[in-house]
């Protein structure tokens, strides 16, 4: 009997490998002319790391992580996604520890998810991502988005869409999250299984649940930007400001947001054309809280993660 890949893996073989290989230089080189380093973690790390940075509510934490106890009883993880690695090496080497210290940095690598197999979406995906610590003002909220973009069109993608919204501060958030449990508490017994365990734990998931029925109730729903605190809504209209300025065509999306609990403020995804229903090629947002959060000196930061696989469908379709 022969040995195949695991479902949900595949190979790259030397012919697509070269696309590979363009697409990575091309992310090498859109960082660098912003400024940043490149950083490479484990494909590991202690389990606890992603439950405090995820958030123990999160789909991904509760059903698609790869944990497993290592050999000393110790309880491991493949990475799901690139930011909390990164974050936790930031403060383990002293990157951020003097009051001022700014960080840009990105990375190219796998993670890994236990989920359905689809198409641009395998248990191993390849993400380009940034991350800048330090600078909590909405130009460097820019300054993300606009790296994104401008990879993508290099690699040549067209059709693109940018989403975005914000869910404030601290503060703000925590309204949204009132908000959007008094208005879905009615609501309850129409709600999926998992969504209504969401309501009593985190309103803010069932916003990103693809069941028909969650999708359904949330119509309706208030939108982020009423509960944001006076100094979450200037951020936001100087971030609109600023990509209005650059030129950048955009849309608020009041129900935007993204899988992992530890964002905060701005938020955005990016779609292509040709890749019909799953048609995102990448998001980020800011994550003022994480850094602390995870042992380190408040430290504000921001970033995003664009799939390597999706990017290449999106090509191929258009």
């Amino acid at each position: 009997m022969k040995i195949q890949a695991p479902k949900g893996t595949n190979d790259i073989l030397p012919l697509e490998a070269a696309r590979w290989q363009t697409i990575e230089r091309i992310a090498r080189d859109t960082a660098g002319a912003f400024n940043f380093g490149e950083i490479r973690t484990p494909v590991f790390e202690h389990s606890e790391l992603f439950h405090r940075a995820a958030g123990e509510t999160t789909d991904i934490v509760r059903k698609e992580t790869y944990t497993f106890d290592d050999r000393g009883g110790r309880s491991i993880t493949l990475r799901p996604e690139g930011t909390a690695g990164v974050v936790r090496a930031v403060i383990e080497h002293g990157l951020i520890n003097d009051p001022g210290s700014r960080v840009k940095v990105f990375y190219i690598g796998p993670n890994f998810r236990y989920e359905r197999p689809q198409s641009g979406r395998l248990r191993i995906h390849h993400q380009f991502g940034a991350e800048a610590f330090g600078i909590a003002d909405p130009e460097q909220d820019v300054e993300c988005i606009l790296l994104h973009l401008l990879f993508l069109r290099r690699c040549g993608l067209k059709d693109l869409s940018l989403r975005i919204n914000s869910l404030g501060d601290g503060g703000s958030k925590q309204r949204y999250r009132d908000m959007l449990a008094t208005f879905l508490s009615p609501k309850k017994s129409d709600l999926s299984e998992d969504s209504q365990r969401r309501l009593d734990e985190n309103p803010l998931r069932i916003l990103d649940s693809k069941d028909p029925r969650d999708q359904q109730a949330i119509v309706g729903a208030p939108p982020a930007i009423e509960a944001l605190s006076p100094e979450s809504r200037a951020h936001f209209e100087r971030v609109q400001s600023l990509l209005g300025a650059s030129g950048t065509t955009f849309s608020v999306d009041p129900q935007l947001v993204r899988g992992f609990d530890y964002y905060t403020g701005t938020l955005w995804e990016i779609t292509a054309g040709g890749l019909g229903a799953q048609n995102a090629v990448g998001g980020g947002g800011r994550y003022d809280n994480l850094v602390e959060q995870l042992g380190g000196r408040a430290t504000p930061g921001v970033g995003f993660g664009s799939g390597l696989e999706r990017l290449l469908l999106a090509l191929e379709a258009q």
